[in-house]
């Protein structure tokens, strides 16, 4: 390679970080709203699998449908997520006077001046500040609500005739159907990671919510919606939503049994979950190195928090099936993916 291919390699990858850093506000929406109406889709592909659905309904009814059932569990769900979120703002400062009797209790265990020793760390350390931020980061996304249903709005519209136009710009058959299979699988593979990965949230989301329930953690559905969504984040996700909850129920009760008891219990859930039931589940569809789940988790989410790490992985899938398909881009596919096995690269170019 030469060295002007190179300097023009690092000023195109320098400059695509700084617009997507600086881009936030419009890049994330508008990402949002695409694996939003993936769901909805593959909800309505659900539907087209019914006969009498399939027969009787045309294909805009069902896309409604779809978005109807989807958004008005949306709906039910950030409403009861407001009352919590307003309930737990109140509670909150109450539970730091419990911070005293939690290092007295470990005094007491210890037999040593626990409060003097961590005095240092606690006075930089404010948990309720912590607690505080991460409700601010999850009403900052109810807030592009709006922005996000507009977007999957004209996802649905450009999808009447978005073939139309590739069929326009690669008249030949031949490259029309390369470029067909390729949105094909972008289709099926982010489609299927995404319904899949749902299922195995809601599923821990709601055996957290039945236990912080049983516990008595004020406002549960919020943590179980916090595990829900951190659960979308590879490798540590699970380990915060365990952690955030258990740390609360420590600074609301002001007693250790709890803490232990939701560490343990919801720890139990992530990893059964997480190592038998979404393994069986999801199966080795997503072909991506560990390696790089890690260093993609860290791009993201340095230049767009909590929200670049639950895209963190559908955006390697993309990039993963696109590079397979293109020769000059396939060694990137094959270094990205988990065993070096990709498909595509060995036809012409797309364009």
């Amino acid at each position: 390679m030469k060295i002007s291919q190179i300097a023009y390699s690092l000023i195109i990858l320098i400059a695509s970080v700084v617009i997507l850093t600086y881009g936030k506000d419009l890049f994330v929406p508008f990402i949002l709203a695409f694996l939003l109406w993936f769901i909805i889709k593959e909800l309505r592909d659900l539907l087209r699998k019914i006969r009498f659905v399939r027969e009787k309904l045309p294909l805009w009814l069902m896309s409604a449908f779809s978005a109807l059932v989807v958004s008005s569990i949306l709906g039910v769900v950030i409403s009861m997520l407001s009352n919590n979120i307003q309930q737990l703002s109140i509670a909150l400062p109450q539970y730091e006077g419990n911070v005293g009797r939690i290092l007295i209790s470990l005094d007491n265990m210890f037999g040593i001046n626990v409060a003097e020793s961590v005095k240092g760390f606690y006075e930089n350390f404010d948990v309720t500040e912590i607690i505080s931020s991460l409700i601010s980061s999850i009403t900052s996304i109810f807030s592009d609500a709006f922005m996000i249903l507009l977007y999957t709005l004209f996802f649905f519209l450009e999808e009447a005739t978005f073939m139309k136009k590739i069929r326009a710009v690669y008249p030949g058959s031949d490259r029309f159907e390369q470029v067909h299979e390729l949105i094909a699988k972008v289709d099926k593979s982010v489609g299927q990671y995404l319904v899949l990965k749902t299922i195995v949230s809601v599923l821990t989301g709601l055996l957290s919510y039945i236990t912080l329930l049983i516990i008595g953690v004020e406002a549960p559905l919020f943590w179980a919606f916090i595990i829900f969504l951190l659960n979308y984040i590879p490798t540590i996700g699970s380990l915060l939503g365990t952690t955030f909850p258990a740390i609360f129920a420590l600074l609301q009760f002001g007693d250790l049994v709890p803490f232990v008891a939701v560490l343990i219990v919801v720890g139990i859930i992530q990893v059964v979950i997480g190592n038998i039931v979404e393994p069986k589940i999801m199966g080795d569809s997503l072909n991506i190195s560990s390696l790089v789940v890690i260093l993609t988790l860290s791009f993201w989410g340095s230049i767009w928090g909590i929200t670049g790490m639950i895209l963190s992985v559908p955006i390697t899938v993309i990039m993963i099936i696109v590079f397979a398909e293109f020769p000059q881009t396939h060694f990137i596919a094959i270094m990205l993916s988990e065993e070096g096995k990709v498909e595509g690269g060995k036809k012409k170019k797309l364009a």
